[in-house]
């Protein structure tokens, strides 16, 4: 189901039943269509959360301030029915499960469906990424691993045992350590959609993906959550990310359909992902390999462009704009790290 926010059509808010309020929560409808000039996303599920949150108090501004007329910002979910209607007016899509769907639905629609994706990684060299898309920076996530936490596995994996465990040259936890239980281990990957999936397989590969071997299993369930049944095994590993994880543990953002379960994050090579003092994604571990940044990408030719679209895109996404000025309380609240003023709302591409 998507996760909608009430539009303010003045700056009297008009409560609907359909929408989520103010601090957070699931719809329990979709409410109607975007208009056509608002600003709209799909994608990836790790960042889901946050630009929902994101479009609620960004619309709440723009009402707050009496405008009436500048586009709203909405963002549809990685889970839910499907087919969509993005906006009013667009023809209906597959709705995007993850990073990778939703990019190729921005490069494959036009502003009059979707104006945006949630990709929350840097551009690769790979097919499914082209010149015609700017990676906007939003805010620092990292990726580690995850296991149930009172399951077999180590408090700590290095780089070269994780790609072990991922490529199926390492099958038992003995292999890792003589002292572990005699089990079987169960490495398990969200789908190929999946950002998370995609950045942790190239950074156990040391800046090479790493194809999975015949020992992985394939989650159905979507990236970073435990609640299915095949996580609660003593012999479970999956990559999650930090950020998602602290959101969902720390920050009270987590539901019966969106948490960990059993699982808890884990260390690479010694270091642990949360400073659970601070309830944050330690500054050492975002510093190594598994740090990363998330993005939003749009189209670069809406970007470059001078009429209103362009302006509108910048003023929710550049350096100068509302996210990069105003949004950093709800980036720490959902559990992501937010960026220096410098590199927040920057442009990276192919």
């Amino acid at each position: 189901m998507r996760k909608a926010f009430v539009r303010l059509l003045t700056s009297t808010a008009l409560a609907l039943s359909s929408a989520v309020g103010i601090g957070g929560g699931s719809a329990v409808a979709d409410p109607w269509s975007p208009a056509a000039t608002d600003i709209v996303g799909v994608g990836g599920h790790s960042s889901a959360a946050l630009l929902n949150r994101l479009s609620q108090d960004y619309n709440a501004f723009l009402a707050g301030n009496g405008d009436t007329t500048s586009p709203r910002l909405y963002s549809w979910d990685a889970v839910g029915s499907s087919p969509i209607v993005p906006k009013s007016g667009a023809a209906a899509i597959a709705r995007p499960t993850g990073a990778e769907s939703g990019l190729r639905a921005l490069m494959n629609t036009t502003s009059a469906t979707v104006d945006f994706a949630r990709v929350e990684r840097r551009p690769l060299a790979y097919a499914g990424d082209n010149p015609g898309s700017n990676f906007v920076a939003l805010a620092k996530d990292a990726v580690s691993w995850a296991a149930k936490g009172t399951g077999h596995a180590p408090a700590s994996l290095t780089t070269a045992q994780l790609k072990g465990i991922y490529e199926c040259s390492i099958v038992n936890w003995r292999q890792i350590d003589p002292a572990l239980p005699d089990a079987r281990i169960k490495p398990l990957l969200p789908t190929s959609d999946s950002a998370t999936r995609r950045f942790f397989m190239t950074a156990i590969g040391s800046g090479t993906e790493v194809m999975a071997g015949a020992c992985v299993t394939v989650s159905p369930q979507v990236e970073d959550q435990g609640v299915g049944a095949e996580f609660d095994d003593d012999d479970a590993l999956v990559p999650y990310s930090v950020g998602h994880y602290i959101g969902q543990v720390y920050k009270g953002h987590g539901s019966a359909t969106d948490s960990p379960g059993p699982l808890t994050v884990r260390s690479v090579n010694g270091i642990a992902p949360v400073d659970t003092s601070a309830g944050t994604i330690s500054g050492a571990f975002v510093a190594t390999a598994f740090g990363k940044v998330m993005s939003n990408a749009v189209r670069r030719s809406d970007w470059d462009a001078t009429d209103a679209h362009a302006a509108a895109l910048k003023g929710i996404f550049g350096i100068q704009g509302w996210i990069c000025a105003s949004g950093a309380g709800a980036i720490a609240d959902y559990g992501f790290l937010p960026l220096p003023k410098y590199a927040c709302g920057s442009v990276t591409h192919l």
